[in-house]
This record gives C-alpha cells, structure tokens and sequence, in this order.
C-alpha cells in the first residue's frame, strides 16, 4: 500500500512516498521553525499555517499520509504542544506524532544501517538537535545534544552569505564544545538524518565510489583528508550564492556551512578514516 510520510524538522520538512518496496523522496520544503522560535519563545503561527497548507495539498494527491515531527516540537510547553496538535488535528484531520530524541536516534541509524556488517558511527544532525550512536550489530552507545545547526547560525549568521568572515576552526571551537561525543571510535563515520549525499553531490566536495559495504542508497564515500580539505573550501573559496542560483531549493542551503562544521567535528573526535555521507532519514527506520 502507497503511504506518505512527512517528517517535520526544525527548519527542514521531508517528504517520502513509500510504494511497499521503495522509498522516493518527493519533497523537501524549508519552514524556520527553530529560527522564529526564538522570537517569542512558541511556534510562529505563520510557520504553522505553512505545514498545515503544505500537508493538505500532500491530501489532494494521496489518501495514506502519516505526519511527525522532531527536535523543535518536543521543546513545546505543554499547553503550546496541546494548542498546536489541536490546530493541527482540526485542520488537517491527522495526529501529529512528536519523535523523542532517543526515539528519532534509533530509528535513523536502524535506517542506515541496514546492509552495514561493521562497527560503525552514524552521526543525525538536525536544527535544534544532534545525536550521535556507535553500531556493531546493534546500538551500543548513544549520545544526544540539545544543539544543532540553527543555534550555530544564530551565532554566526555570516556563514549564510557567499563567502563568510568566520572561519571554519572558529565554528568548530564552539560546536565541539557543546557537542556530547560517544566515548567509542569508529572507522567509519555515517552521515544521516538529512541531505548529506546531495550536499556531497552539488557542493563541489570530492567523492569516490562507497567501496567499504553495498547500500543502494549509499553509493559515495570520501577519505578524512578530503573531507577536511574541501570544508575549509565550503568556507574559504566556494560561492554559497553559484550554488543556490543552480539548485531548486535555495534556502535548504541556509544551515550548511554550520552542518559542515558539525561533520568535521565529529569525525575527527571519533578518529573516523572515511565518511559516507547519505540521505538516509528517519523514515528508513520507521518503514523497518
């Protein structure tokens, strides 16, 4: 049976059709959640308006849609979260289901780890939230933060222009600061939870085919050498606006300077030797 499944993030919204074989993502569609929450501390209602509008036309077109969402959402007040799912309900007719972080962490990495037979990191980068595992057959260790790409971008907005003034080692004194690192290293660090093999794909980062396991929806990888050259490029030399004048969705770009940070981060804490950057989500775990 052909289902939908919307996942809500803090800036990010993804879309996937499930046929019952395979999953084709349809949509991602940018709402600022994280970014306007700060403003008074709750949902921008506008912000609302633009999921609830984005899902009803998602409605017209199919009858199987399952909605949820993650990091921003489980930050609600309780009468916020009663105020929101009511409006949500009302308009739409679906519950909305809120992911706890553990919740979301598991799945994410059950997702990306489907056809992996070694010990490997799977890092989940969100807006408001990371969350790092170690899996060797199953999850052996799991560490979350309350950070995520957003709060970087509110410390350093210029990282959204063409070319910004703050450097990459700036960004990373912060994140890795903030960041909760699993105390396990791994070889092989996993990119998932959002748009990392199209980050890959369109940034001009160097890749080579993914020679470490066969995943379909895995094909590239690069060594950590390469990752670490081509960031201090995404900061130094790439023009963030070539790219957006060249791809369909402009403001999906917004955060990923702060992402590449975060990635850069990570590996290098975890001793990783190759990254495999995936646009494995959450729905690979939750269709598991």
């Amino acid at each position: 049976m052909e289902k939908i499944i919307i996942e809500v993030g803090s800036t990010v919204t993804k879309i996937d059709k499930y046929d019952g074989k395979n999953i084709e993502r349809l949509e991602t569609y940018c709402i600022s959640f994280k970014k306007n929450f700060k403003e008074k501390n709750r949902l921008n209602i506008d912000d609302v308006k633009k999921l609830i509008y984005k899902v009803q036309q998602i409605q017209k077109k199919f009858n199987n849609v399952y909605v949820c969402g993650t990091s921003i959402f489980r930050n609600l007040l309780d009468n916020q979260k009663k105020e929101f799912l009511n409006l949500f309900k009302n308009e739409t007719g679906l519950n909305f289901e809120i992911i706890s972080q553990e919740r979301e962490n598991e799945l994410t990495v059950y997702g990306a780890t489907q056809n992996v037979n070694k010990k490997v990191a799977v890092f989940v980068g969100g807006g408001g939230s990371t969350e790092i595992a170690i899996f060797d057959k199953k999850i052996k260790e799991m560490v979350n933060t309350k950070f995520g790409v957003i709060d970087v971008m509110n410390l350093f907005p210029d990282l959204a222009e063409d070319l910004p003034h703050t450097t990459l080692e700036e960004v990373k004194q912060v994140v890795k600061y903030k960041l909760n690192i699993p105390k396990t290293k791994a070889d092989i660090l996993i990119l998932a939870g959002g748009g990392h093999k199209f980050f890959a794909l369109n940034s001009g980062f160097k890749y080579v085919k993914n020679t470490l396991y066969n995943d379909y929806n895995q094909p590239i990888m690069m060594d950590i050498e390469t990752r670490i050259k081509d960031s201090k490029r995404y900061y130094e030399e790439i023009s963030l606006d070539n790219i957006k004048n060249r791809v369909d969705d402009p403001e999906w770009w917004y955060a990923t300077r702060a992402m590449v940070s975060f990635v850069l981060v990570v590996a290098e804490e975890m001793g990783a030797k190759y990254i495999i950057p995936t646009d494995v989500s959450m729905v690979y775990g939750l269709l598991e």
